[in-house]
């Protein structure tokens, strides 16, 4: 397994938020982590980064923890936030530099690595724009770019389609199938189950932070007993009992 969380407790001030939640990802799988806003996701993943210290229990990535060596840990790790989080000083091409920086890669092979990407995604010739010129969109094309070119084993991924058009979208989804077919495990949040759905191998329903199911989409529509039911389908029935009201 490349990722194992094992009773994890995690939360704010005491106050926890994720309740004793266990699950694996292995090489090469993507999950999709689904729940009703406030479920604990954005915890979840946060204390998968190591920005959130457990109450209790462990995770471990490739058997190292944050605790045991904490760079170790943190470089297996490529993160794209719901919200882009670029320096204002720096230019497009000097975040790819700092990000060979921070994973230790020769700038050779990040920026061959991510001319495909900047051609695809038309910032092959904004390299030396600042962040201040760049829509939303840019911004996380630049975010995904940046997690891409490293050698991490694991990507996590908030929300990763929010600010994206259509095509961005499609090019994106194949980059993350193309990801993980090369051994890479990904795990990452969003509300457009469509495209959960279509990518996804395995699937975390959060709610009220704990995994209230895990597993497959037909391992889903057998503990939810709807053999046909789509992804969208099975969130509307979990969110109809957790807010107490009938599904049809």
């Amino acid at each position: 397994m490349v990722l194992v969380v094992n009773n994890l407790i995690s939360g704010y001030r005491q106050v926890p938020v994720i309740k004793e939640i266990d699950f694996n990802i292995s090489q090469g799988e993507i999950v999709g982590l689904v729940g009703l806003n406030g479920a604990g996701k954005s915890t979840l993943l946060k204390t998968i980064l190591g920005l959130l210290t457990p109450m209790s229990g462990e995770i471990s990535l490739n058997g190292e923890t944050i605790t045991k060596d904490h760079q170790a840990y943190a470089q297996q790790i490529a993160y794209i936030p719901e919200t882009p989080i670029l320096y204002e000083e720096l230019t497009l091409q000097e975040h790819l530099e700092m990000t060979a920086l921070g994973y230790d890669i020769p700038l050779e092979i990040v920026m061959e690595r991510a001319q495909p990407m900047l051609k695809q995604f038309r910032l092959d010739h904004h390299l030396t724009w600042f962040p201040s010129h760049f829509s939303k969109g840019m911004k996380q094309k630049v975010m995904i770019i940046c997690a891409l070119v490293t050698d991490a084993n694991l990507l996590i991924i908030d929300e990763p389609f929010l600010g994206l058009d259509p095509l961005a979208i499609d090019y994106f989804s194949k980059l993350l199938k193309e990801r993980a077919s090369k051994g890479c495990s990904i795990l990452f949040t969003t509300h457009i189950l469509s495209i959960a759905q279509e990518l996804c191998d395995q699937f975390i329903l959060l709610q009220k932070g704990q995994i209230k199911a895990m597993g497959s989409l037909t391992d889903l529509r057998q503990d939810f007993a709807s053999d046909q039911a789509s992804l969208n389908d099975l969130y509307l029935k979990m969110a109809s009992q957790e807010i107490g009201e009938p599904h049809e």
